[in-house]
């Protein structure tokens, strides 16, 4: 039982271990394109790949809601041109901060250097300074001297922003700086300063954030800070409290070229008191130069469209996004832009990898399969759109490459796999067409893809039109299923093997065919089924023939033999009773007495004779007395050892051997037990007979050594026993 159980077993690993085997280069394929991507993404070749698909995400992104809480002050080229001059004097900065601050807005940002007077008003400019506190000017911050642009003169210090940008190697601006230390001092940024003062009435001021305290708390929002090896960023300077930003995209139906943007108006229509007052009151204003000839502008993830020119924006419209996206994360719970950890985006390529190595490897079709993975390489990044959308930046480039590459390296696989099968058949064709028994050789989908001519001529078709076919196709389904059941054998136990098979042809025959079936591989790891038949239909109605001849002659042995039994049983018993015989007798006692010389014991020999058998016989006739003889012979024999005989000399006259008796009385015993049985009423259908016995009995050693002295000592003892009044027994 353990054997088959093993045997089962190993079936049964068998089974399942080319699947494995499947799997097992799919896993293989996904690690190695997995490592190469990870490694190359590690030494930065992706690095612009990634931004450039991060900035079409932004593009891709819908317009938000109008952003209602910042209004720019445009100083355009008309303007400058108004005014005549640039930089714009001190008097027109104090007019135009006057006139801004009698709508009472919420903040006022001056995103222009002032750390120069410049004539006339600049005593003015200083007293609006004064009388404007929630106003912020902004100063450039650097180590270097030459670098250092100083915060608007007269402006106290806490009312000035540091305006620095921090620029990607693509010269797009992607993150956003909170914070900066220089020489162990703190510095804000000019977009904070204004956050924080739009904030302050709504009762949100900067805390640490409670599960990292080395995180900024505004309002909802915790901002992560930015790390070296963030999103695509690989080893990037991450001075200060950086931010990667997650620039809006507010809907704006003033804006040009693009219907979304921030409210503009113009420096000019602030002078001529032309804006409405609702779009100050309340409100951010930013005060920036948006004119070309001052190229104030920077690139950012919206500057470069799928098509048309690149899309630049000026550095106060920068400040804006900055501003929005604080303010919309303290308030409304905007996202900020989250990057997953180096662990989780390894884990992410090596699925993209394993992805795309089981499209390709489980679809066999080229053109299902290709089409099947750009459809998957769709679905990968629209899903990352839309988690983009919840502000996850997920390494999409990274994920699709290891998807591709994957693909491509399994598709070499397959058309080496399909080289050296092609090769494979080509060798097979060579070679079994020279054997002249039939040969057929069968993929791993029991399909005939190499038949020599002798198996064609065998089963009466031509080759065209076996070829890619199965059993199945030509064969009858019992025999169909034994042929699979033999070929999967094989392929499960990677062994030779043969079997004695059906085999029915084009026209009808049937054959007795012995097939032996071998596996195969090629360079590739293709597996093949060989097998090779011979016809042994001759061989087998020879073999049947002779299997019929000795079954005949066994059976008539066995006839023979039970009628020798039947001839000897009928010499040694008494055909009445079943019991011994006389002849039987004879022997037994014979043997008997042999034994108990050689064992030194005694043996009992007893005569009995029936006491009014007769009568019984002549009254109720001869076959109430055999009826009366079989039960007499039954007790007799239920009186008696295992070991002991009882025999029927003739008539009514039955002997008993006793051996191996200890001493005599044991045969008194004996007999006066079967003189008790005997006497008991016997009943012959509606006759009750009653008999009794008389016995003699004689003991070897002690009445004779010899045979036919105890019987005739026993004989004369049963004799006086009759005389002596019957029912009894008498020793010799």
């Amino acid at each position: 039982m353990s054997k088959q159980r093993y045997k089962f077993l190993q079936m049964l690993r068998l089974k399942y271990r080319q699947p494995l085997v499947i799997a097992q280069k799919e896993l293989l394929v996904s690690f190695g394109v997995a490592s190469c991507i990870i490694s190359l993404r590690a030494l930065g070749f992706f690095q612009l790949f990634e931004w450039s698909a991060f900035d079409k995400f932004f593009q891709l992104r819908p317009n938000e809601a109008p952003e209602e809480r910042i209004t720019i002050v445009a100083i355009d080229e008309i303007s400058i041109r108004t005014i005549g001059t640039w930089p714009l004097p001190d008097n027109i900065i104090a007019e135009v901060l006057t006139k801004i601050n009698k709508y009472q807005p919420r903040a006022i940002g001056l995103n222009i250097y002032r750390d120069l007077k410049v004539n006339p008003g600049h005593e003015q400019l200083l007293s609006v300074y004064k009388s404007i506190p929630n106003l912020i000017g902004i100063e450039k911050l650097s180590q270097n001297q030459d670098n250092h642009v100083l915060p608007p003169i007269g402006l106290p210090r806490n009312q000035v922003g540091f305006n620095n940008i921090v620029v990607d190697a693509d010269a797009k601006v992607r993150r956003s700086l909170l914070y900066w230390h220089i020489f162990d001092q703190k510095y804000e940024s000019f977009a904070l300063k204004l956050a924080k003062l739009y904030l302050y009435p709504e009762n949100i001021v900067p805390k640490p954030a409670s599960n990292n305290p080395k995180y900024l708390r505004l309002g909802k929002a915790v901002f992560p800070r930015f790390q070296p090896y963030d999103g695509a960023y690989i080893g990037a300077d991450n001075k200060g409290y950086q931010i990667i930003s997650n620039f809006s995209k507010p809907s704006c139906a003033t804006c040009y070229p693009d219907n979304w943007g921030f409210r503009r108006v113009s420096l000019r229509d602030i002078l001529h008191d032309k804006v409405p007052e609702n779009w100050i009151n309340d409100r951010i204003v930013l005060i920036g130069t948006t004119a070309p000839s001052l190229q104030d502008y920077v690139q950012t993830p919206h500057s470069s469209p799928f098509v048309g020119t690149i899309r630049t924006v000026p550095g106060v419209e920068l400040q804006a996004h900055f501003i929005s996206e604080l303010i919309s994360a303290a308030l409304n719970s905007r996202p900020l832009i989250k990057v997953w950890s180096n662990l989780i985006e390894y884990l992410w390529i090596f699925v993209c990898a394993y992805l795309g190595a089981i499209t390709r490897y489980r679809i066999k079709s080229t053109t299902a399969s290709f089409l099947t993975i750009i459809l998957l390489s769709c679905v990968l990044t629209g899903s990352a759109f839309v988690i983009f959308l919840d502000g996850w930046w997920i390494p999409i480039v990274p994920g699709l490459l290891s998807f591709c590459l994957s693909t491509l390296v399994i598709t070499f696989q397959i058309a080496y796999v399909q080289e050296e099968l092609r090769r494979s058949k080509e060798f097979l064709d060579q070679i079994i067409n020279t054997i002249p028994d039939p040969v057929f050789v069968k993929n791993n989908k029991h399909q005939w893809i190499v038949l020599n001519e002798a198996y064609c001529d065998f089963i009466g078709y031509p080759k065209e039109a076996l070829l890619e076919q199965s059993d199945y196709n030509y064969f009858p389904k019992p025999q169909a299923d034994k042929f699979r059941k033999s070929d999967d054998l094989v392929f499960q136990t990677q062994q030779s093997c043969e079997s004695e098979e059906e085999f029915t042809d084009r026209r009808g025959n049937t054959y007795l065919i012995a097939t032996k079936r071998s596996l195969h591989k090629d360079a590739a790891g293709n597996f093949y089924l060989v097998g090779v038949i011979r016809d042994i239909t001759k061989r087998k109605r020879m073999e049947e023939e002779l299997k019929l001849a000795a079954a005949e002659l066994s059976r008539s042995n066995n006839e023979l033999k039970v009628q020798e039994d039947r001839l000897r049983y009928l010499a040694y018993h008494d055909p009445l009773t079943g019991l011994p015989n006389r002849k039987l007798f004879v022997e037994q006692l014979e043997e008997s007495l042999d034994w108990a010389k050689n064992n030194d014991l005694m043996v009992g020999l007893l005569f009995i004779d029936l006491d009014g058998f007769k009568q019984v016989n002549d009254t109720l006739g001869h076959e109430m007395g055999d009826r009366l003889l079989i039960t007499i012979a039954n007790r007799l024999n239920n009186c008696l050892r295992g070991s002991d005989t009882v025999a029927r000399l003739g008539g009514d006259e039955f002997t008993v051997i006793l051996r191996a008796i200890p001493r005599e009385e044991i045969a008194a015993k004996v007999a006066e037990k079967i003189l008790s049985t005997i006497t008991e009423p016997i009943l012959l259908e509606d006759n009750v007979a009653k008999v009794s016995a008389s016995i003699g009995v004689s003991v070897y050693p002690l009445n004779s050594r010899e045979s036919e002295t105890l019987i005739k000592q026993a004989d004369v003892a049963m004799y006086r026993a009759k005389h002596m009044g019957k029912n009894r027994y008498e020793f010799a």
